[in-house]
């Protein structure tokens, strides 16, 4: 389901607050804020029905860093997310969950999410508020069931303190507990890179980036539309041309029209979280230009925009494309101390 979109008028308004010190929370002078960056579209997540606070947020930051949310107590959402590469897992092809064990997927950077239709690679998540509970229950992540998360998080004075700062009440649910990931996951917005102020007319870009930034238009644009720098579909980009490992969107849909399509990333802080792909394939953005250029695989899903032989790229076309990407990054947003863990 989606939540009806607020007015500009409203999802624009900053909101600030404050609250009592309450170790416990984090939230003490905390100003939290939910926008819309200039150029960007309405989000689908308005938190109409969930009000943004500093209380809220710390909760919910509290939770995406407590490992108590797997069934071992040693894997969080921070495990895989980790702020410094944009909250993608740093130097992992594939997510590690409890017992060491390994996923099937890359961990992809977390931003924005307020804009987001559906999440994961395969869109089988259609709802922010929903989201956490994927991992939380994948057996090879957290492995744990949203029950005894709840029954673990009542036997906690501290957080029963937090959730009646948060939602008035020391009545833990799961409903409450996801609104409050929600409040933390929802403000994550980064949309401060030097494309961002290139964009704003705040600087310019050098002869490379503009270069890069031309041929992206050309050659990339059709699928990373700015300014999410994601069309948010599922596609299939000829990674494989059988998909027996992993069938992408159609494990979701089983419809085989979408084996082998998986959703485009946005590409903000692409530097940042490799290895790329949905499966981490690609250790550099030149390993990832250097498949568009001549390594696609042909099969019956592929995407129409790639049925060439591939995307004619020089050498220095791609050194200037991968200057262009290097504009993406988010500075302010990975060092935003409001989304670090608070010990």
């Amino acid at each position: 389901m989606k939540l009806k979109v607020f007015s500009l008028w409203l999802a624009t308004i900053t909101l600030f607050g404050a609250c009592t010190k309450d170790e416990s929370s984090g939230s003490e002078g905390l100003s939290v804020s939910f926008y819309i960056p200039d150029g960007f579209p309405q989000p689908v997540y308005t938190f109409q029905n969930n009000k943004i606070t500093p209380a809220g947020f710390s909760l919910g930051r509290k939770l995406f860093y407590d490992p108590i949310l797997s069934r071992d107590s040693t894997t969080s959402c921070g495990s895989c997310h980790q702020q410094f590469v944009a909250f993608a897992n740093a130097g992992h092809a594939l997510s590690h969950g409890v017992d060491n064990q390994l996923g099937n997927r890359n961990s992809p950077g977390l931003f924005n999410m307020a804009w987001f239709p559906n999440f994961m690679w395969d869109g089988g998540v259609n709802h922010l508020e929903v989201q956490p509970l994927a991992p939380i229950t994948n057996p090879v992540e957290m492995d744990e069931s949203i029950s005894n998360v709840i029954f673990k998080l009542q036997r906690s004075d501290a957080y029963k303190s937090m959730f009646s700062a948060a939602f008035g009440t020391d009545s833990i649910t799961v409903q409450l507990t996801m609104r409050a990931m929600a409040q933390f996951m929802g403000a994550m917005i980064s949309a401060d890179s030097r494309y961002d102020q290139y964009r704003a007319g705040k600087i310019n870009l050098s002869a490379s980036e503009m270069n890069g930034l031309q041929l992206f238009r050309t050659h990339c644009e059709n699928c990373h539309k700015e300014p999410l720098l994601t069309d948010m579909l599922f596609r299939n980009n000829g990674l494989d041309s059988v998909f027996n490992k992993d069938a992408g969107r159609a494990v979701i849909t089983h419809l085989p029209q979408d084996s082998g399509l998986f959703r485009v990333p946005s590409l903000r802080n692409v530097a940042l979280t490799d290895p790329y792909m949905h499966d981490g394939r690609f250790i550099s953005l030149s390993q990832v230009l250097d498949h568009y250029t001549s390594g696609i695989r042909q099969s019956a899903t592929l995407d129409p925009l790639l049925l060439s032989s591939g995307i004619p790229l020089t050498s220095q076309d791609k050194t200037d494309i991968i200057s262009f990407l290097n504009t993406l990054t988010d500075h302010k947003y990975i060092n935003d101390a409001r989304f670090k863990e608070v010990q």
